[in-house]
């Protein structure tokens, strides 16, 4: 299967997947942290976004001879960092099943594009933006307080971000934890369930805190944020995957493991560019390997979550914070981007972010829903004065 496996095609699946660990997979344990989940179900959540994460990508990779690289939804773990606080588990793993079972559903009914159509990508991009600048500009107090773990982590990043734009994440990352190394600031005590590894059965409540706080935008950011990029960049790149195919098996991959923890299993898009490119390998007819490659790495951490969590929670609530908000610093500014970037839009994308960034609680349902709604609202208000001008005239 593997014959004429270049070192390039091999290091390139292997970083993709060490992106996704050393830097943004700390939103999910900042969230779980913010959540007060046990790290037995922090154990069990990354086993369950790490097998759906192998066990997709390395049927699509093989079947598809494409690299269809997978991955845990980022914008859905931000989400999760505002959501999941006021959301009993129980109803948040209802949340997460409703939310497969609605991508699901989108994919095998063929409807993905003409969704992504009707919807106005700038709302959408408000909203996650929205959500993602509550914890983005936690960076300043944590600067503030810890000035001589963050300031350094923040001056690597930006500085990466010029000279190695791909691991400038990962070089922050280790920078703090070798200046923690030199200040013995590691937690010295862990919990005594820290070695639990492997799947925790978490029965689902549905509910309307559930649907509407997690399920809603979970569904929204994962279809538009990861999935419509995701499938931009394997067109850019040459490789014509049928929507409907990673779709529906993604929504029902993370239907079956929600009840395990996994808040979603979707395209990758900025790590799937590393794979999908000629650094990769100079064919691209043979670059599907490291999509293999990246799947059965996915699938070695998969085995190994508990100890993997039980090293993540050595590490300090401050660096792990710093890293999350450096890892949705570019989300972010895309969001941004997108968000304002059309005339016609701009003012109900603004009120949508304006709406979202607030963290209001109205009646038991949390600002994203109310963001959307706004941001709906006042995008078909906008919409039908102009009509109302033509008429008088």
């Amino acid at each position: 299967m593997l014959k004429r496996l270049p070192p390039s095609t091999l290091i390139t699946g292997v970083l993709t997947i060490a992106v996704g660990y050393t830097g943004p997979f700390l939103i999910i344990v900042h969230a779980a942290q913010q959540a007060g989940l046990s790290s037995a179900q922090l154990a069990s959540w990354l086993w369950a976004v790490s097998l759906g994460s192998g066990l997709s990508g390395l049927w699509l990779s093989w079947r598809w001879k494409m690299p269809v690289i997978t991955a845990w939804s980022t914008p859905g773990a931000a989400v999760l960092l505002a959501s999941l606080p006021g959301v009993a588990y129980p109803e948040a793993i209802g949340g997460f099943m409703m939310a497969g079972a609605a991508v699901w559903l989108v994919g095998v009914s063929g409807a993905f594009d003409a969704l992504m159509k009707r919807f106005p990508p700038a709302l959408a991009a408000a909203l996650l933006a929205g959500i993602l600048f509550r914890f983005v500009v936690e960076l300043v107090p944590a600067a503030r307080d810890h000035a001589t773990l963050v300031l350094p982590m923040a001056l690597a990043f930006f500085a990466g971000r010029r000279l190695w734009p791909r691991y400038a994440l990962m070089g922050a990352l280790l920078l703090g934890c070798a200046l923690l190394l030199w200040q013995g600031g590691f937690n010295s005590t862990t919990s005594s369930d820290n070695g639990a590894s492997g799947p925790l059965w978490t029965s689902p409540v549905f509910s309307l805190a559930g649907l509407s706080n997690i399920a809603l935008p979970l569904t929204l950011v994962a279809l538009t944020g990861q999935f419509l990029p995701g499938m931009a960049v394997l067109k850019n790149d040459g490789y014509a995957l049928p929507a409907r195919v990673p779709v529906s098996l993604l929504g029902a991959i993370s239907l079956l493991l929600a009840p395990f923890g996994c808040h979603g299993v979707v395209l990758a898009a900025i790590t799937a560019a590393m794979c999908t490119g000629p650094e990769c390998h100079p064919d691209p007819q043979q670059r599907w390997k490291a999509g293999v490659v990246a799947a059965l790495c996915y699938l070695l951490v998969a085995g190994i979550g508990g100890a993997l969590v039980a090293l993540l929670l050595l590490l300090p609530k401050a660096l792990i914070m710093a890293a999350a908000a450096l890892a949705l610093f570019g989300t972010l500014a895309a969001s941004l981007s997108a968000a304002l970037g059309h005339d016609s839009q701009r003012e109900a994308a603004l009120l949508t972010f304006v709406v979202a960034a607030s963290g209001v609680s109205i009646a038991g349902i949390g600002a994203p829903l109310w963001a959307l709604l706004a941001g709906v609202g006042a995008s078909a208000v906008l919409r039908w004065q102009p009509r109302l001008a033509a008429r008088g005239a």
